[in-house]
């Protein structure tokens, strides 16, 4: 993705499933944002690494003057999750693109995320390249952790499959509303805070857009590492 782009990014919004908020949504305007290890258990190698990107309140302005259907809120402490960095450590190594997030408001559904998204389509135009990060399949307790290549469930793979199709033909309500897709929805989807992120990507698409995707993998079972793109 990184060296794909025609542009080198202004800047770069995340949006990842691990930052949730229940009051409100949050830009961060953190000039330096720290890289944050939320997760437990991994091997040393990823709590030594580092994504030291400078922030970018100077954008984080823009977003809250874009989005006029809620008050976005200033946070001045949170850095980059893991959401963020372990894609873009690999997508952009030196670190010298400004990089900011977003906070989802995790008390709203899936309908309100993808609304917002709408209002943040005018970031694109000024060169803010926006990412969603989480998985349509994301159901840990189900998971093989013994094994990276398990087999997926059938109900993980018809759910990546519908929502494959349905991102195709542009049929996005169908996803907004994934609770009525059946029992393979609800077992991919056990929370909605890894879905969202994808329901931003898609309020982000335009008219003019073509929608790529760029890898297709089902790993420890049940956790979806499907990616797409838009340009």
């Amino acid at each position: 993705m990184g060296t794909s782009l025609p542009d080198k990014p202004n800047a770069i919004l995340v949006i990842s499933a691990h930052w949730l908020t229940r009051k409100g949504t949050y830009v961060a305007v953190t000039e330096k944002p720290e890289t944050i290890y939320d997760f437990y258990g991994f091997p040393q190698a990823m709590y030594d690494v580092q994504y030291p990107s400078p922030g970018s309140p100077e954008y984080a302005q823009e977003v809250k003057k874009a989005i006029t259907s809620t008050a976005v809120q200033e946070d001045n402490e949170w850095g980059l999750d893991h959401g963020a960095w372990t894609i873009l450590k690999h997508a952009f190594p030196k670190a010298d693109i400004p990089v900011f997030q977003m906070s989802i408001d995790y008390s709203k559904p899936a309908a309100y995320h993808f609304a917002l998204a709408n209002e943040l389509q005018v970031l694109r135009k000024k060169g803010v390249l926006i990412i969603g990060s989480g998985n349509i399949v994301h159901n840990l307790r189900a998971a093989d952790f013994h094994n990276i290549s398990a087999n997926p469930y059938p109900w993980a793979q018809e759910f990546d499959d519908i929502s494959k199709k349905r991102i195709i033909s542009g049929e996005f309500s169908d996803l907004i509303n994934y609770e009525k897709l059946g029992q393979a929805a609800l077992m991919s989807v056990p929370t909605p805070d890894h879905y969202y992120p994808m329901i931003y990507s898609l309020g982000l698409v335009n008219d003019q857009d073509e929608i790529r995707f760029t890898y297709e993998e089902i790993q420890n079972a049940s956790v979806s590492m499907r990616c797409f793109e838009m340009k």
